[in-house]
């Protein structure tokens, strides 16, 4: 984040399926591992959205944007994370 945008918050969106529905990709991705002698097991493949959102709502507009246009509650969860917090 630059100072001239020091107003604003950086947001990562973690958008995954509901645990019982079924992740094609996922599965695919976990048999193609195990093929190359990886023991890998339970992947899942979803989406990571990050971006920059005015600090003062930054929350409001990230659930607002997943629940709206991002995710679909029917079938997948999301996750909220602000990343530049974490560095503190």
């Amino acid at each position: 984040m630059t100072t001239a945008n020091a107003t604003a918050a950086r947001v990562r969106l973690t958008i995954l399926l509901k645990d019982g529905v079924l992740d094609a990709q996922g599965q695919a991705v976990e048999r193609a591992l195990r093929t190359m002698d990886y023991d890998a097991a339970h992947v899942r493949v979803g989406r990571v959205i990050d971006l920059d959102l005015p600090a003062a709502n930054w929350q409001e507009a990230a659930r607002e944007m997943c629940t709206r246009f991002l995710a679909n509650p029917l079938i997948e969860e999301f996750e909220i994370t602000r990343l530049d917090e974490e560095a503190r």
